[in-house]
């Protein structure tokens, strides 16, 4: 195998991999054999009809997609190595040429980290925090917890804002059932906006039992276009109404269900809570406030491939997230009435932001010579165990070589963020509204017993780059092909 690396504008590269004939040939053998079992020909028992018969009858290049596929998956990863360089996308790749008796050629265009030039990262001013709690803060956070602890209750009643209706739901558009509009024993939380606006309002004030047609209207910017703007009609029946019966909250309740006696006293917890809360949003916000004016400061050239791997890796989180919901991406798409490319343009100032900023620390670490020792792995590592319930041998006997390498580069991550916020000046932080000065003013006034909470520090690591896999795959029958 041969590897050429031509540099490109805007830190792009395009690697020429050359593969000898000889392994061409092999590779078209693997794909027979993984093929054959599913051929059939005449006078010959399935999975028994010889390779040459089959590319006489077929022609040779019908092993000729999952050939290339075999080539540049054992391949790529080896090219990845040689080109030296520091790749920071998945590839796009074209067959270049791809004949039997001849070398196999294919080009893989690749993003490469760009160089940073670093502006000012010492004494970077940043506002001040605020940590001051009120009055109105505190019993909101209250009624969010007793509402927290409400128990789940099934209704015979109306559907009212607020509950949650367990229902079968089908979608029409002219009389005619369309793809994906079909859900059944869905929860869904009447208010959420978890649908189409107009859907949870239409199941208020009807009970289980009940079947009700509900009449929406795609919008105009609906991803399936088939769809959009269409009226559509769900014929949705109700399984189950839940509500919440809410606590009363009084001295039995704290007693029974905190660590303390009284409701003076768990209001003062909350209060407590809240400021160390803020304290540390607080702190959120200057590393944020501080990384964006580093990366303001300085100068990098991103290619767009490499914003482009972090909006999929984005879209692949949040798709997980929803997965934990028992809602998949597309279902998600659907109820919100957002596309794809709609989404991508969505994240992609984040995912931007994301880069620059994973960017500029890493340039911080290495103009700093930050390095994570060994003693900075095990007390990660005591703290990963606390987290987790876990004996610290038996974490340590989960964390390979490559994980502690990962983690040193975190560490490191974090170090280069306690520098930046070691040296920044905080500013005069704007005066309070009127609102919040009254809240404060209204505040209650009674001393709270002492407390007893648990104190928690909160610190942030940039978002540091996940390596693209050392992989790639060829499109079906044609000469281009796209990275998974």
């Amino acid at each position: 195998m041969n590897v050429q690396v031509e540099n490109l504008e805007k830190n792009m590269a395009k690697l020429t991999v050359t593969v000898d004939a000889a392994e061409l040939e092999k590779a078209i053998t693997k794909a027979y054999n993984k093929q054959k079992g599913s051929i059939s020909v005449p006078g010959f028992r399935k999975g028994k009809v010889p390779q040459h018969m089959i590319e006489k009858m077929y022609g040779a290049e019908i092993f000729y997609e999952d050939a290339a596929n075999i080539i540049m998956q054992e391949t790529y990863p080896q090219a990845y190595d040689e080109s030296k360089l520091d790749i920071v996308s998945q590839p796009q790749v074209d067959i270049t040429q791809l004949e039997k008796g001849k070398d196999f050629i294919y080009t893989a265009t690749v993003a490469v980290k760009p160089e940073v030039k670093l502006g000012k990262y010492k004494g970077v001013s940043v506002s001040k925090v605020d940590s001051k709690v009120t009055a109105t803060e505190v019993n909101n956070t209250i009624k969010a917890e007793l509402e927290r602890a409400a128990r789940t209750v099934t209704k015979t009643g109306k559907a009212a804002k607020g509950d949650t209706t367990v229902i079968d739901f089908e979608g029409f558009i002219d009389g005619v059932a369309f793809e994906g509009g079909k859900g059944e024993n869905y929860d869904l939380e009447l208010g959420s906006g978890s649908f189409i606006p107009g859907f949870e309002d239409q199941l208020i004030g009807h009970k289980a039992g009940e079947d009700v047609e509900v009449e929406v209207t795609f919008p105009e910017n609906y991803q399936a276009s088939d769809l959009a703007g269409k009226p559509a009609v769900f014929k949705c029946h109700i399984h189950e109404v839940k509500g919440k019966d809410v606590p009363k909250l009084d001295d039995e309740y704290v007693a029974d269900t905190t660590e303390f006696e009284t409701v003076e006293e768990y209001k003062a917890s909350v209060k407590e809570r809240l400021e160390n809360n803020k304290k540390a949003e607080g702190r959120r916000a200057q590393e944020d406030e501080a990384i964006a004016k580093v990366v303001e400061a300085s100068k990098m050239e991103i290619p767009d491939a490499m914003v482009d791997y972090q909006v999929e890796n984005m879209i692949n989180d949040f798709a997980n997230n929803m997965a934990g919901q028992g809602l998949s991406l597309q279902q998600y798409m659907q109820f919100t009435g957002m596309t794809m490319d709609a989404f991508r343009e969505q994240v992609r100032p984040d995912a931007l932001a994301r880069t620059q900023s994973s960017l500029v620390l890493e340039a911080i670490v290495k103009e700093e010579k930050i390095e994570a020792a060994d003693a900075d792995v095990e007390a990660k590592l005591e703290e990963m165990a606390k987290q987790y319930g876990m004996e610290l041998d038996q974490l340590k006997n989960l964390v390979g070589d490559n994980e502690k390498e990962s983690m040193k580069k975190d560490i490191a991550i974090e170090k280069a963020i306690q520098l930046i916020m070691d040296n920044v000046k905080e500013s005069a932080r704007k005066s309070s509204t009127k609102k919040a000065a009254d809240e404060e003013a209204t505040e209650e006034k009674k001393p709270a017993k002492k407390t007893t909470t648990k104190k928690t520090t909160t610190k942030k690591a940039a978002d540091s780059e996940e390596k693209p896999a050392k992989k790639t795959t060829a499109k079906k029958t044609t000469k281009k092909a796209d990275a998974e």
